[in-house]
């Protein structure tokens, strides 16, 4: 049964039993859960939602990442927001490192969130990641060419920075959330970088709005098929890894299978065990050259061609590493 609270805006029914429907499926055992809130409206319908659906079962942390000046205003309005709830909230202060911008805003949000997480005895996080997110993800990475596992997108489940993520707006529209936010008198932070035609997702969603004839439900549910076809490939890569690959202690040694694809997820994993890092098209280059019998690097990582074996070894330390430069 849906609960009524006192003094609360008014739901659509209809959102918050789908939205209920989407946690007993995510987090059946029922555990309390955290929020990530960022202000924007997505993750304050989600914060709206949970408050109709599980009051008292989670808590919200915000992260300010100091990028832009308005950060602290719009973790002062998830504060305020949640205070009027009466819901505890955490606001996290992150520093970036120097590089990329989104990835490093990633990674530093995502290990706050795990530390908090962790602090405060949660079973999993919630984010706000919706139907269109995931729509706009996998056109991006069909123009990129991109394999089974990241077509799939967004998972409704899965592991972050060590915490597990769920992902229970991922049936949603973003102008149902919208409608959500709106319907609370709320008026949600905005970044003005979701409107920036210099990132490809901005792009990508422009067009996508204008393509009336593309049903980004339709494509996310495509996203999730894609998902449940991955699991399945990596069930059939634990069962190769058995058989074809043995390691002596000093390096890896793969039988290459007969099906291309499950070569290039096994010299991935490899490539990951042996502390490289298999992701883009790198490791796809290296299977070309290895099934042509030659060798290549990758990642710090050596692979050559030896009767038919493809064999995988750390780079040894440069003698400057080991000895000291003069």
């Amino acid at each position: 049964m849906i609960p009524c609270l006192a003094g609360s805006p008014a739901i659509d029914p209809q959102a918050v039993t789908r939205f209920a429907d989407a946690l007993s499926r995510l987090n059946p055992a029922g555990g309390r859960i955290g929020l990530a809130v960022s202000g924007g409206t997505d993750s304050m319908a989600m914060l709206l939602l949970a408050h109709a659906t599980i009051p008292g079962r989670f808590e919200v942390a915000t992260i300010n990442h100091g990028i832009r000046p308005e950060a602290g205003r719009e973790c002062a309005l998830v504060e305020h927001v949640c205070a009027e709830r009466g819901i505890a909230c955490a606001t996290k202060n992150v520093t970036l490192g120097s590089g990329n911008l989104q990835q490093n805003a990633r990674q530093a949000r995502y290990s706050a969130l795990a530390e908090w997480a962790t602090e405060c005895g949660l079973h999993a996080v919630a984010t706000a990641h919706h139907a269109d997110d995931q729509a706009e993800t996998l056109l991006m990475r069909l123009g990129r060419g991109s394999g089974v596992a990241g077509l799939a997108g967004v998972r409704a489940r899965g592991k972050v920075a060590d915490i597990e993520v769920i992902r229970p707006l991922l049936g949603f529209r973003r102008a149902e959330l919208l409608e959500v936010v709106s319907g609370a008198g709320i008026e949600a932070a905005d970044d003005p970088s979701n409107r920036d035609p210099k990132y490809d997702r901005v792009r990508i969603r422009a067009a996508l709005a204008e393509a009336d004839w593309l049903n980004p439900l339709a494509l996310a549910h495509s996203a999730g098929l894609l998902a449940e076809a991955d699991a399945a490939l990596t069930v059939f890569e634990h069962m190769l890894w058995v058989d074809h690959v043995h390691d002596d202690g000093e390096a890896y040694h793969l039988d290459p299978p007969a099906v291309p694809l499950m070569r290039l997820r096994l010299v991935r994993r490899i490539i990951a065990v042996l502390g490289g890092d298999p992701r883009g098209g790198e490791a796809a280059r290296l299977v070309s050259r290895l099934e042509a019998g030659e060798g290549g690097n990758l990642g710090g990582v050596l692979a050559k061609v030896d009767k038919h074996v493809w064999t995988f070894r750390r780079e040894p330390p440069r003698r400057g590493a080991v000895n000291g430069a003069s």
